[in-house]
C-alpha cells in the first residue's frame, strides 16, 4: 500500500564524472545497494537498501560516492516526528516488535561531558609522566580486611583470587555469534598483549581461543549457552550476567541465521535455531539464590577464579549492588543504558535504564556508607568513549571500565546500527564467510592495542596534571571533579561540587 512506502533515509550521491564503473562498490556492498547497468555502462543505486555503513565511500578509488541524508520530510510536527510516524506505519503493517542495534542514540544527558577535572598549580605540583613513574595498574577483587600470621609469625596468604590489569580498561562482553571469529581473535590477542582481559559474552569460548585463557573472562548467562566445566576452568574469571545495559530486564536473542558451523558447536545450540536466553535465571529469584550460584561456580573452579556479577544500571541499582556485595561475589559490573548490543527491542533500548555516571556514583556511595566497599571491585561500561570518560569513571568510584563500542570502532565499525541483519560490511557483526574475512585480525588486534595504549598515556597525562602518580589515588576521589550545567540533585547524586566552588 502507498501509505507504507517510506522514502529511503539515506541516498547514494554518485558523481558520474568521477565514476569509472570499476564496480568496487557493487562487490563490497552486502546489502545489494549498487548495481551495474551494462547497456548504459553506468552504476545505479537502490537507496532503500542502504544502511550508511560507509564501506563504498571508503573504498571508492575515485571518491565518486557520498551517502547523504534524504531531505524528503513529512510535515513538521515536534510531537509526531517523522521517525515516530514511520514506526507506527511499520507496526501497523506487520504487528512486529521494533528491533535496533548498538546503544541508545536518543539525546539524553551525557554526564561525563558535564564533568570537568581539577589540575595542580603551585602548592600541589604536577607530575611529568615522561620523566617520573606513573602507576595505572589495577587489581580487581575483594580486599582482605586483616593480616593473619601463623604461630611462627609468618604471614598467611589469605588473599582471594584477583584480576591483575596493566591498565584500568577491559573489553566488554561480546559473544561469538553476535560478532565474528576474526573480531573475537582480535580482542583476545589485544588483551594478551596489553595485559588486560576480554569477555566472551554468553556464547561460549571457541576452542581456538583457549590459549588466551589467562586474559579471558567467561560469562554464565540465563541460557547457559556454551557453559561446561572446561569452559569455566580455562578462564581467568567468571561473570554471571544478570542484566545488560541495552536491554535491562529481558534476555538475549541470537538469530538462527548466525548460529552456523563453529558458532553452533561452541554454543552447544542446534544449527539454524534461534538462541534465546530467558529474562531471569530460573534458579535465581533472590540474593540468596545468587549467592548459591556464586559459590557453586567457586566450588567448580576450586576457589581459584574471581566471580563477577553483571547488572544493568536501573533505578534501584544501589540496593541491588549492596546485596551482590554480600553474596560472595568479588566484582560487580554495571552496564549503563547507552551500552551496545547486537539486537534489542527499540523501546527497551531507548527507554529503560539510567546513565552509568549516576548509577556508579550512587552504588559507590552506598557501599561506602555501609562499610562494604572493599568487599568488591566495581567495573562499569555503557558508552565509555575516551580516556577522559575512563578517568572520570574512576574518580566517581570505579576500579576499572569495560569498553565495547569503542573497541568495535577501532576494528572498523561505522555505527550503521544494522548488526541484527547479520550483513556487517566490515566483517564484525556477521557470520557470512566472505564478509568475516574483511576483518584481518593481524591488523584488528594491533589497532585495539594502539587505541588502549593511547588512552593509557592520556590517563597518565591527566593524573600528572592532578599531581597524582597512582590510579589508586584517583579511585573515588571526587574532590578532583567539578560539574557544569548540572542541577543540585544531579550534583548531589554524583557527589561532586559545581565548578567555581
Amino acid at each position: 500500500m502507498a501509505i507504507d512506502y517510506f522514502y529511503p533515509e539515506y541516498e547514494v550521491a554518485r558523481n558520474n564524472d568521477r565514476c569509472i564503473t570499476c564496480r568496487v562498490c557493487e562487490r563490497q556492498c552486502a546489502n545489494n545497494v549498487h548495481s551495474y547497468v551494462e547497456q548504459l555502462n553506468k552504476m545505479t543505486s537502490n537507496d532503500a537498501n542502504c544502511v550508511n555503513c560507509q564501506r563504498c565511500v571508503s573504498l571508492c578509488p575515485t571518491k565518486a560516492l557520498k551517502i547523504v541524508k534524504s531531505d524528503n520530510t513529512f510535515k513538521l510536527n515536534n510531537n509526531w516526528n517523522q521517525k515516530t510516524m514511520k514506526e507506527v506505519f511499520l507496526q501497523a503493517e506487520n504487528s512486529g516488535v521494533l528491533l535496533s542495534s548498538m546503544g541508545n542514540p536518543e539525546p539524553y544527558p551525557i554526564y561525563f561531558d558535564k564533568i570537568l577535572l581539577n589540575a595542580s598549580q603551585v602548592t600541589n605540583p604536577s607530575i611529568d609522566p615522561l620523566r617520573e613513574p606513573m602507576e595505572t595498574r589495577m587489581f580487581l577483587g575483594s580486599t582482605v580486611h586483616k593480616i593473619e600470621r601463623d604461630k611462627k609469625g609468618n604471614l598467611i596468604n589469605n588473599l582471594t583470587p584477583h584480576l591483575k590489569l596493566a591498565l584500568p580498561i577491559m573489553f566488554s562482553a561480546m559473544s561469538y555469534g553476535s560478532i565474528s571469529y576474526n573480531a573475537h581473535e582480535s580482542l583476545a590477542r589485544a588483551a594478551e598483549e596489553l595485559g588486560t582481559y576480554y569477555n566472551t559474552g554468553e556464547g561460549g569460548l571457541h576452542e581456538d581461543f583457549y590459549k588466551y585463557s589467562k586474559n579471558t573472562i567467561v560469562q554464565v548467562a540465563s541460557g547457559r549457552f556454551g557453559v561446561h566445566k572446561d569452559y569455566l576452568n580455562t578462564a581467568a574469571a567468571i561473570e554471571i550476567k544478570m542484566g545488560q545495559g541495552a536491554k535491562p530486564g529481558i534476555g538475549g536473542h541470537l538469530p538462527g541465521t548466525k548460529i552456523v558451523g563453529d558458532v553452533s558447536r561452541t554454543r552447544m545450540a542446534p544449527e539454524g535455531c534461534d538462541a534465546i536466553s530467558p529474562a531471569p535465571h530460573h534458579d535465581i529469584y533472590s540474593i540468596e539464590d545468587l549467592r548459591q550460584l556464586v559459590f557453586s561456580l567457586k566450588e567448580a573452579t576450586d576457589y581459584k577464579k574471581p566471580i563477577i556479577v553483571k547488572i544493568a544500571a536501573v533505578h534501584n541499582v544501589a540496593a541491588i549492588a549492596s546485596g551482590i556485595a554480600r553474596s560472595g561475589a568479588d566484582i560487580i559490573a554495571i552496564d549503563g543504558f547507552r551500552g551496545g548490543t547486537g539486537a534489542a527491542p527499540t523501546r527497551i533500548r531507548d527507554n529503560v535504564g539510567i546513565p552509568i555516571e549516576l548509577a556508579l556514583a550512587s552504588v559507590d556511595a552506598r557501599l561506602r556508607n555501609e562499610g562494604i566497599r572493599d568487599n568488591v571491585s566495581l567495573v562499569v561500561g555503557g558508552s565509555i568513549r575516551s580516556s577522559s570518560d575512563v578517568f572520570k569513571a574512576i574518580a566517581l568510584g570505579a576500579d576499572s571500565v569495560y569498553i565495547g563500542t569503542a573497541a568495535l570502532l577501532a576494528l572498523g565499525c561505522h555505527l550503521c546500527r544494522s548488526c541484527h541483519g547479520g550483513k556487517c560490511n566490515w566483517g564484525i557483526a556477521t557470520q557470512v564467510p566472505e564478509l568475516v574475512k574483511r576483518l584481518n585480525p593481524n591488523i584488528g588486534y594491533k589497532r585495539l592495542v594502539n587505541l588502549l595504549e593511547a588512552w593509557n598515556h592520556e590517563i597518565m597525562e591527566m593524573m600528572g596534571g592532578m599531581g597524582i602518580n597512582s590510579i589508586e589515588s584517583l579511585r573515588g576521589n571526587r574532590l578532583m571533579l567539578r560539574g557544569v550545567g548540572l542541577n543540585e540533585k544531579e550534583l548531589e547524586i554524583l557527589g561532586i561540587k559545581h565548578a567555581g566552588e
